[in-house]
């Protein structure tokens, strides 16, 4: 018998990932906001407050979620 082995993404493993993709997405938000200004004080301006807002957002988001019952949209669906 031929089992594939049940591998699970480690807690250091997803922290990093987000903290990579949070730079990516952050550059990004510069990148385009250098290019409408022109200005790169006002890009990192906007990339710090964009950083800083998502994760808040984020923290928002995630807690909304925790108000709804595991299994609730599921059940809804399955009606």
């Amino acid at each position: 018998m031929n089992e594939t082995p049940n591998f699970k993404e480690s807690h250091l493993r997803s922290v990093l990932k987000g903290v990579t993709w949070r730079i990516i997405a952050t550059a990004t938000t510069i990148a385009i906001a250098y290019f409408i200004t022109g200005r790169m004080g006002d890009a990192l301006k906007i990339g710090a407050i964009e950083f800083v807002g998502k994760i808040f957002i984020y923290y928002l988001h995630e807690r909304a979620w925790q108000l709804v019952p595991r299994g609730q949209i599921r059940s809804i669906l399955n009606k």
